[in-house]
């Protein structure tokens, strides 16, 4: 289904739209990088839970990463036990590792306190590893930086070097990048750890890569199928990656409807029914979302902006072939990732509602009632 034929035909607004076939195409890329390299895929769950995304990757990766006690076990519901659960976070609560570690086939704890602590009691049911910061930046903005100065997300390298834990863990797990569209991070990174740890790679069972990486954008993935089978050849590692983003975008798009239009300080101004709050990384982080109607050589612009009463509820300023008016329906594309799983109610707006399309049919998957806003807040 065309986007000009989805703005015309979906029933509400504002909506989500999973598009079946550009999901099945990013589905397809890490199919074929797990076959041409040997690496196991876990699509990383924190980046949309969707049910129906957890459904639809599930033929074709090895399991899911999650972040939480809430993921791991809604991770566990749709793999029903055919699949790997790998968790990583910085704060584990004591009365859940028992849970977490039935649950989850690998554990990498964040910190060497945290393993000291933990290890004990999840090994005789998990394989169990240890996330490393390797002390390499390649984000530039620190918002999005694993390896940011006194960073949170994982075991100092060097204190690891030093300490004798890397001879009791099964495991290590790397994360260094956001949204990488090449392998010059990967490349030096892995470097990096066999410098370090030398033979030692040899005495673990498996190595995750972690995320990051939009493979779906990488056209040449010969250095990364190259890496990866010199690790399974060199140290008979089991190597992992964990996409998210790679698996979500392109393949979901937010639609909404313009409810008013007006003039402020010589701008126009059209007033959506959703929010920065529906896609709060717009806010967060200062980003501008694809628009399918923006025209780089329209003579009209318009400042999108939400219609809650935050005064930095805003998309951005756009072009338009056409002035846009009351009713008319805009399409913000690619906005799967971090969108719908951070979306709040501020205002009481409700969240949007999802469909599927595929086949040339949309199908309703999800609306929030009253109801549920109610229960939210509501005291029990």
């Amino acid at each position: 289904m065309t986007i000009q034929t989805l703005k015309n035909t979906l029933p509400s607004s504002p909506a989500f739209v999973l598009d079946e076939a550009r999901l099945i195409k990013n589905l397809d890329v890490l199919a074929t990088l797990r076959q041409q390299s040997g690496c196991k895929v876990l699509y990383s769950i924190k980046s949309l839970p969707f049910s129906t995304i957890l459904a639809m990757a599930k033929p074709f990766v090895d399991g899911f990463s999650a972040s939480s006690l809430f993921e791991a076990r809604l991770a566990d519901e749709i793999l029903e036990g055919g699949g790997s659960i790998h968790l990583t976070t910085p704060g584990i609560r004591p009365d859940e590792i028992s849970e977490l570690s039935t649950l989850c086939s690998h554990i990498s704890f964040n910190s060497l306190p945290q393993h000291q602590r933990f290890a004990p009691l999840a090994q005789a049911h998990t394989s169990v590893g240890l996330r490393i910061n390797p002390k390499l930046s390649f984000v530039k903005d620190d918002r999005y930086n694993p390896c940011r100065k006194a960073s949170k997300l994982g075991v100092d390298i060097d204190a690891l070097w030093q300490s004798a834990t890397i001879d009791t863990i099964q495991g290590l797990h790397i994360h260094t990048v956001f949204a990488a569209t090449d392998f010059t991070a990967l490349l030096k990174t892995i470097d990096k750890i066999k410098l370090y740890m030398g033979d030692k790679l040899g005495k673990l069972a498996w190595l995750n890569l972690g995320g990051g990486y939009l493979f779906n954008q990488i056209h040449d993935h010969r250095p990364f199928i190259t890496a990866v089978k010199q690790l399974k050849n060199d140290f008979g590692l089991d190597v992992y990656i964990e996409p998210g983003k790679a698996a979500v975008d392109p393949g979901i798009d937010l639609v909404a409807t313009v409810l008013d239009c007006f003039v402020s300080d010589g701008k126009t101004l059209a007033v959506l029914d959703t929010s920065v709050n529906h896609n709060p990384e717009v806010f967060e982080y200062q980003l501008q979302p694809a628009l399918y109607e923006h025209d780089a050589h329209g003579q009209y612009k318009a400042l999108l902006v939400g219609g809650t009463c935050l005064a930095g509820d805003m998309f951005g300023e756009y072009s338009f072939a056409k002035p846009l008016a009351v009713g008319d329906r805009v399409v913000f594309t690619n906005v799967g990732a971090y969108s719908l799983v951070k979306a709040s109610r501020f205002n009481g707006q409700n969240l949007p509602d999802i469909y599927l399309s595929g086949s040339g049919r949309l199908k309703s998957l999800k609306h929030y009632a009253y109801q549920a806003y109610r229960e939210q807040w509501l005291a029990d």
